[in-house]
């Protein structure tokens, strides 16, 4: 198969299950099945035709409005799936058809999944974070993050968790006595957890230094156009996903060793 037919199949692939995680995104904060009912307008209840849930080019060819009662479709939708797809591309290119590819991109759509909730809802759910927890340990012994036998990368993984975990609850304690409100949430604590059991604890070191520029990048960007939010905060969630997704498909980058 040629380059731009494997590009093609892989965009395509990952486009699909971005369809899907939309799905996720908007029903687990609802606590709703994530299979059944089948796809349909939040507005008018109207179930969705699978000509109008063409991933990205649906919502080109309806004009961003639902067929049925015309009610706008977010920019969410086609974002996720271009997302999802361009990623996933880029997965498969850089790691190519192995067992860690398929795990690296079960974590890369739960960390989609867990930016987008967290966007709209300041809460990342435990089922995501926690989850996300165990598969890093289940999967350590393949994880090119890790060095020496099956043993040593398991200890590598649990003990990146238990600092990622345990260290952030404390830093956390710390700064809220400190500025007298939250630093950090429950959910971003158990996502440094998770990001600790994947990357270990360089890998998490690096990622917060990553989400910390990004952050802070994000924040200027909105204060210099008068965007912030009112209380101030943005959700930390999606800035650590960037950090472990750069983990991901670069184990052994390190930005803390750029300058040595």
């Amino acid at each position: 198969m040629d380059f731009f037919s494997m590009f093609i199949l892989f965009f395509v692939f990952g486009a699909v299950i971005g369809s899907f995680l939309n799905v996720c995104v908007y029903r687990i904060p609802e606590k709703i099945s994530i299979v059944w009912p089948p796809s349909h307008c939040p507005k008018c209840n109207s179930k969705i035709k699978w000509y109008d849930n063409i991933p990205i080019l649906s919502y080109i060819i309806l004009g961003a409005k639902c067929r049925n009662c015309k009610e706008k479709i977010s920019l969410q939708y086609p974002a996720v799936e271009f997302l999802t797809a361009a990623l996933t591309t880029l997965f498969f290119f850089n790691f190519g058809l192995t067992t860690w590819t398929f795990c690296a991109l079960f974590c890369l759509y739960v960390l989609i999944v867990i930016s987008f909730i967290d966007l709209k809802t300041y809460t990342i759910p435990d089922i995501l974070s926690i989850g996300l927890i165990f598969f890093g340990l289940a999967v350590s012994f393949i994880n090119p993050a890790f060095t020496g036998d099956w043993l040593a990368k398991f200890t590598s993984s649990i003990t990146g968790a238990s600092i990622g975990f345990f260290g952030s609850w404390g830093l956390a304690i710390f700064c809220s006595a400190l500025i007298k409100k939250d630093a950090l949430g429950g959910g971003d604590i158990k996502l440094m957890g998770a990001i600790g059991a994947l990357s270990g604890c360089w890998g998490m070191a690096n990622a917060l230094m990553i989400a910390s520029i990004f952050g802070l990048i994000c924040f200027g960007i909105l204060a210099a156009l008068k965007k912030t939010p009112e209380n101030g905060a943005i959700p930390f969630g999606p800035f650590l996903s960037v950090g472990l997704i750069i983990n991901l498909l670069y184990p052994h980058f390190n930005l803390l060793l750029l300058g040595v």
